[in-house]
């Protein structure tokens, strides 16, 4: 019985000797070859919607609303008639202006032929000089006094018609602030109603003004292109808009109460979904990095400092640990700018127990494992010994 245990324990040590050198062993670990590439610097930034146009309709004279020519609500074309003024004080205005300058003309036509009938007298010295002087200059006010009153025939005659008060602009209208039969002036504070063109929409974006900074400077030092921006809104709701617009102009002036700049986009609204005032979330690309590197997350840990490290396949096929710069995702990847070269096999597979210095097996990413299946004798064996030592 001691040469029989003395045979199992010799065997033992021998099977503990094979699995301890194939633990010792290289680890398999896959990984992806690095090349740099364009990534666009993408920004996610808070903003409000805003009417494309925007008009208040106001008189322009004062006096009585007799009607209301609109529905509110309702869409309204530039030059429409929205409301009527009385205008009987201004079709009398008219009048009046048309009789002084019936009255101008005929004072004209007096004063002209006065003129021309001393002209051959003073030249025969039958009348003075001085009389055909003074009848010339009677004749050139007369004239003057027909501008006058054509000037002021024009005025009420634009008074008149402003008794109509049309749409300034193409949009939609709003409720009315005043009824009919409401007084209006024209240094009234409030206006009549309120228009609004709601396609396309703008779309007022807040952006910090030291990212901004920081923008300008990589555009300043090569290491980011400009690119156009394409503008893509998250609503309140959290859903996305269909429609992409553009970055049309920048503010170049920064808030002093919030520390940003304003940037504008311009919206397509064909549906009318997007209304003046709604919060909304706008991504969008203002420059593309070119030599950025586009890194699995899984492929990335933070040590207890917060700082990203990666494992790299380095020289005789040992891991090597590598301090990188990824601030920021894009989809499933960390776009890293500073830790990488060209050409780095960076180990995203097998990372489980992984330490620096590591012996590795590196094979490309997502290498299919072939594992040898188990006998179908060892089984039988094992529970025929078992068996046997239960006998």
């Amino acid at each position: 019985m001691l040469a029989v245990a003395a045979c199992g324990a010799h065997k033992d040590d021998k099977a503990g000797g094979k699995g301890g050198r194939g633990q010792g062993g290289p680890v398999e670990v896959g990984y992806v070859v690095m090349q740099p590439t364009s990534v666009a610097l993408t920004s996610e930034l808070t903003g409000r919607t805003v009417a494309y146009q925007s008009s208040e309709v106001r008189p322009q004279v004062s006096g009585v609303i007799e009607k209301r020519l609109f529905t509110e609500g309702a869409l309204v074309q530039r030059g429409q008639p929205l409301y009527q003024i009385d205008p009987s004080l201004y079709r009398a205005a008219v009048n009046q202006a048309q009789a002084d300058l019936e009255s101008a003309r005929a004072n004209q036509e007096a004063a002209q032929a006065l003129a021309d009938r001393y002209k051959p007298l003073a030249a025969i010295e039958a009348v003075s000089k001085q009389d055909y002087t003074n009848a010339v200059a009677a004749a050139r006010q007369a004239g003057a006094a027909i501008a006058q009153r054509q000037a002021a025939l024009d005025t009420a005659r634009i008074n008149l018609r402003f008794t109509t008060v049309p749409a300034p602009i193409s949009g939609r209208i709003g409720r009315s602030l005043f009824t009919v039969g409401a007084l209006v002036t024209t240094s009234q504070a409030d206006p009549l109603a309120t228009i609004q063109q709601l396609d396309p929409m703008y779309v007022d974006i807040q952006e910090s003004s030291a990212d901004l900074l920081a923008l300008r400077r990589a555009l300043s030092a090569g290491g980011a292109t400009p690119t156009s921006a394409q503008v893509r809104l998250t609503l309140e709701d959290g859903s996305e808009y269909g429609q992409t617009g553009v970055v049309e102009f920048s503010e170049v002036v920064v808030d002093q109460g919030t520390g940003t700049v304003t940037l504008r986009a311009r919206m397509p609204n064909p549906q009318g979904l997007l209304l003046p005032g709604m919060f909304v979330r706008a991504t969008f690309a203002q420059a593309l990095e070119s030599q950025a590197y586009l890194v699995p997350q899984s492929a990335v840990s933070r040590d207890p400092k917060g700082v990203a490290t990666v494992y790299l396949v380095g020289p005789d096929n040992k891991a090597v640990q590598r301090k990188i710069s990824a601030t920021r995702t894009q989809d499933q990847f960390w776009v890293v700018s500073k830790g990488l070269e060209p050409g780095d096999k960076l180990i995203t597979q097998g990372l489980g127990k992984l330490k620096p210095k590591a012996e590795l097996k590196p094979v490309p990413a997502d290498t299919p494992q072939h594992l040898k299946p188990r006998s179908k004798d060892g089984p039988k064996d094992g529970k025929g010994a078992s068996g046997s030592k239960g006998g």
